[in-house]
């Protein structure tokens, strides 16, 4: 294919089946070790697209992932988690994946190598040059997303991608291409491993980066977050008493009153003013 595919050369250790558990699992840590090193070289390719996506979604844009298997599940966690956490809606992130939602949890057989799916995808979601594309492949030659983004580039959508391999086929296609070359995983070619790392170390970033920029964040507080159980509904009365120095009882009346972190630390001030 004309590069270097280091997602899938062989391990540098060696009769893995013959080491003890606690050398399992050693090894296995000395590699994910190289993984937040292999992120950082790519801050300046991820700052740029972030900045990109900050300025479509300000705009009224929305963001799509897609990838198959281990990649387009690793997209669908991290857009399913923004509207819980930021409070955003359910259609400003979107997760897709080769195969459909069935592919979330069983594989679908050579669902990824086709070369339109994708793109009609995309098309399902009425997608427009408002909304932004980032295709997730630690390959970097899965067919379902390189042809998806070459049909983006020619409608004037932002493209962006999240690869493990310098060179590959999807880093040259997508107009703003983040490369986090980790080389070869513990078990040869299992890119679930320091590849699907680095894949969802980058996602927290695109996501939480993005959110904080478009005002989902007050102080370093998840003020928007959605109280969908009790755990969360205790995190915001903890908030609150942080936020406003009251007592846990006030904090609660508050919260029960305005629905959210937010509202109510600004109706409170509001009062108090």
């Amino acid at each position: 294919m004309g590069f270097t595919k280091t997602t899938e050369q062989a391990s540098h250790y060696n009769h893995l089946e013959k080491m003890s558990i606690n050398e399992l699992l050693t090894n296995i840590n000395t590699e994910d070790k190289t993984v937040p090193e292999a992120v950082e070289n790519a801050i300046p390719q991820i700052e740029t697209l972030i900045t990109q996506v900050v300025t479509k979604l300000n705009k009224g844009g929305r963001l799509f992932y897609m990838g198959a298997g281990t990649s387009g599940r690793l997209g669908i966690v991290d857009a399913s988690e923004c509207p819980p956490t930021f409070g955003v809606s359910h259609d400003l992130v979107i997760g897709l994946i080769a195969g459909g939602d069935t592919a979330i949890r069983k594989a679908v057989e050579f669902a990824e190598d086709s070369t339109d799916q994708g793109w009609k995808d995309l098309l399902s979601h009425n997608i427009t040059n408002k909304d932004v594309v980032i295709g997730i492949a630690a390959s970097g030659t899965t067919p379902y997303v390189i042809n998806a983004l070459e049909q983006c580039n020619k409608k004037d959508i932002i493209t962006g991608c999240i690869t493990c391999n310098e060179g590959s086929p999807l880093s040259k296609t997508a107009r703003f291409p983040i490369v986090v070359t980790v080389g070869p995983e513990f078990v040869t070619g299992s890119s679930r491993m320091k590849a699907g790392t680095a894949q969802k170390l980058v996602l927290n970033m695109i996501s939480t980066a993005t959110m904080i920029k478009l005002g989902k964040v007050k102080g370093n507080k998840m003020v928007d977050m959605q109280l969908s159980n009790n755990k969360l509904v205790d995190r915001g009365v903890r908030m609150i008493m942080d936020e406003l120095s009251i007592n846990n009882e006030t904090a609660a009346k508050l919260l029960q009153q305005f629905g959210s972190v937010r509202n109510a630390i600004n109706n409170y001030g509001a009062k108090k003013n």
